[in-house]
């Protein structure tokens, strides 16, 4: 069997997967059973944010794994310690302690049932085009009546949706019974879209007002993928919870929640845990990442390159608007994205789609420079030429 044949063969159908095996990284790029090179502007899903194979997040994983594989929570690491220190001192000014996990789905669930025990209150709001992962906690508290749909038993019950960037609709749902409002600052799988200042001003306002904990889900923006480190310092508008995963260790998988002082002894000992979360690769992995964004000033030069794409978007006659921030970025078109999404792959270029039917989705790794987005540019006119060609 080919090496595709074997896969579909053992591993669950999760996913729609390109006719690509993909089997070596080297920064912005990634190379296929037969050599070929493809330009990643996704970046695996928004993981691998400092470029895939870093060479100090290679050498920081293996030096690692020559000390110590993994001991669990119930004793003290070195690397660990260090780690935590360096995530609360790079995040919001009130971060006061973190919950590492696996995952950005089981960060969410986490942060969800943290602010249910600090508080006392049973009910979340979320936003409708919202997206905090497929668990049955997560799924409670995400948008896409499909996909809560398919699984009509997750806790959706308990949530009230609203439309993102509407403050007015908030305030009108907003009880004493809400526990959290959960968002994310960007949105990203139901469309990217930012709202304004004053939108996430009032947001911080209102929950504080209420006693009601404001959840920022930047599993997607956090690590410097918006052109800060987390994207509600944009605003400078701090949440009660952050949390985050993707490019947290660069490919390593590692998911967490950073609470800030007021809320940081609400779970009790005993009362959350996760096995192999603060394992010792992960943290290794996650210390080298930040030392990366720090010392290559990552963050900053994602911000830069979202002024490139626009301009150089900007000359496309197709593309009707760009949104989102630093190197989360949807393009509007004015035809469907999937066919052109299709036409970019034959040309060796992978981007996302999304839940908005005429959107790309830009995800690149931040060390991505202009001469890659300007190759982008010049494929999606091809790409966009080719797609209107008549059959």
């Amino acid at each position: 069997m080919s090496l595709r044949e074997t896969e579909d063969q053992y591993l669950l159908q999760t996913y729609v997967k390109k006719p690509i095996t993909i089997v070596r990284g080297e920064g912005v790029h990634v190379f296929d059973d037969k050599g070929q090179r493809y330009l990643d502007l996704y970046a695996g899903h928004a993981v691998c944010g400092v470029g895939h194979c870093h060479p100090r997040l290679v050498k920081a994983i293996s030096e690692q794994a020559g000390k110590l594989l993994f001991f669990s929570n119930s004793v003290y690491n070195d690397i660990r310690a260090l780690a935590a220190q360096m995530v609360c001192q790079s995040a919001y000014p009130h971060s006061s302690g973190v919950f590492f996990c696996n995952s950005g789905t089981e960060a969410n669930e986490a942060a969800v049932k943290i602010a249910r025990r600090a508080t006392g209150r049973p009910r979340v709001i979320a936003m409708e085009t919202g997206f905090h992962g497929r668990t049955m906690g997560a799924l409670s508290v995400t948008g896409n009546p499909k996909l809560r749909g398919d699984f009509p038993q997750n806790l959706d019950a308990f949530t009230d949706f609203v439309p993102f960037g509407d403050f007015d609709a908030i305030e009108a749902t907003l009880s004493p019974d809400h526990a959290a409002i959960i968002l994310e600052p960007v949105t990203s799988v139901g469309g990217v879209k930012v709202a304004s200042r004053k939108y996430y001003e009032s947001l911080r306002e209102l929950c504080t007002g209420n006693g009601t904990a404001l959840i920022f889900d930047e599993v997607q923006t956090g690590f410097g993928r918006t052109g800060r480190m987390f994207a509600g310092l944009h605003w400078d508008v701090e949440p009660d919870l952050c949390t985050s995963a993707k490019a947290a260790a660069g490919g390593v998988p590692l998911g967490m929640v950073i609470l800030s002082e007021a809320i940081r002894s609400a779970p009790a000992p005993g009362e959350h845990g996760c096995t192999f979360g603060g394992g010792m690769l992960a943290m290794a992995a996650l210390k080298a990442n930040l030392e990366i964004l720090r010392d290559e000033k990552l963050p900053e030069h994602a911000a830069e390159m979202e002024l490139v794409v626009r301009d150089e978007l900007g000359a496309v006659p197709e593309v009707l608007y760009i949104s989102g921030k630093g190197l989360l970025l949807g393009i509007e078109l004015e035809c469907p994205a999937k066919p052109v999404i299709e036409e970019l792959f034959h040309r060796r270029i992978l981007v996302g789609g999304c839940d908005r039917p005429n959107q790309i989705r830009l995800l690149s790794p931040l060390t991505v420079q202009p001469e890659h987005i300007r190759e982008f540019a010049a494929a999606l006119s091809e790409s966009l030429a080719a797609v209107k060609q008549p059959a």
